[in-house]
This record gives structure tokens, sequence and C-alpha cells, in this order.
């Protein structure tokens, strides 16, 4: 089964640069031999190391990006850790993690983005705006809030006629 594939790998500062194309050109011609399809090689330039390899503090970067199955996979890095002016190689899988990024973006393309919304839509009119309701609607019914104030007070006056 063919899966998709990026293959980095550094290679000595101090090669040549047709040393480094007959280099690439033999990790290139392993995939195709192998039954592989070659998607893109690109030279990326000589970068500086975040930390010593091998004793080289910078390296030649070059980026392959193929179509192939696992055991041509295992033959190339084979070739990769045998071959001396490769310092360092690094093989991912690329299929999966666009399968990861595609349900990603899926899940956050459901979800609302309040960055995304116009600033009057994203925040709630304020008060000012707003009609301002009547101030009985607001209160409790005054016919029920009045008589029971009147009963205490006619129950009070009719204790106070009471005991004098």
């Amino acid at each position: 089964m063919q899966r998709f594939y990026e293959v980095m790998f550094i290679v000595r500062p101090d090669v040549a640069d047709e040393d480094l194309d007959k280099l690439i050109a033999g990790f290139e011609q392993t995939v195709t031999n192998g039954g592989g399809a070659l998607r893109s090689t690109e030279k990326l330039g000589k970068r500086k190391l975040a930390y010593m390899v091998r004793k080289f503090n910078d390296g030649n970067f070059v980026l392959l990006t193929i179509d192939a199955d696992g055991k041509l996979i295992a033959e190339l890095e084979r070739r990769l850790r045998v071959s001396e002016p490769v310092i360092k190689f690094i093989t991912v899988r690329m299929d999966e993690e666009e399968k990861r990024l595609a349900k990603v973006r899926a899940i956050r393309a459901t979800k609302k983005k309040l960055s995304a919304m116009p600033p009057a839509a994203a925040e709630p009119a304020p008060a000012a705006e707003a009609p301002a309701p009547a101030p009985a609607a607001l209160a409790p019914a005054p016919a029920a809030a009045t008589p029971a104030p009147a009963a205490a007070v006619a129950t009070t006056e009719t204790a106070t006629q009471a005991s004098a």
C-alpha cells in the first residue's frame, strides 16, 4: 500500500554541491527502483544546527516527499543510516498527519468564532439603546401590594382601640 512520506536528512557541510547532487540522485533512484513515486525534492540549503551533531554545527538540509510502502521506507532509512555524508535524518508519515489535520479543521469549522463576527453582532446591545420597559411592568402589581399594609394598619388600629 502506497503511503505519503516526507524524508528530511542533513548532509555534512563540507560536501561539495556535485557530490550532494549525486547523493540525492542515489536516494531518488532507490525510491523509483523500489516501486515508489517521488513527488518532489527540495534542497533547503546550508543551515545552522540547533546543537552539535557528529562535531558539526551546520549542515545541508534536503527534503524528499515520496509515495512508498513500508519496506521501501525501511530500505531508504537503512541507506541513509549507512551513508557517511548524512549526519541526521527523519521520516514522517504524512497521510496520517493530513487525516488528523482534516479532522481538526472539520471540528473548527462547526464552531462559531466570535472574532469572525462583526462587532455589532458579537456584543449584546447596550441597555441605553433598547426601549425602556414601563415602570409598572417591573414593579409588582400595586393592588396586591396595597391591601396588605392596609390590613396590617387596620389590625393595629383595632388592637389599639380595644386596649383603650
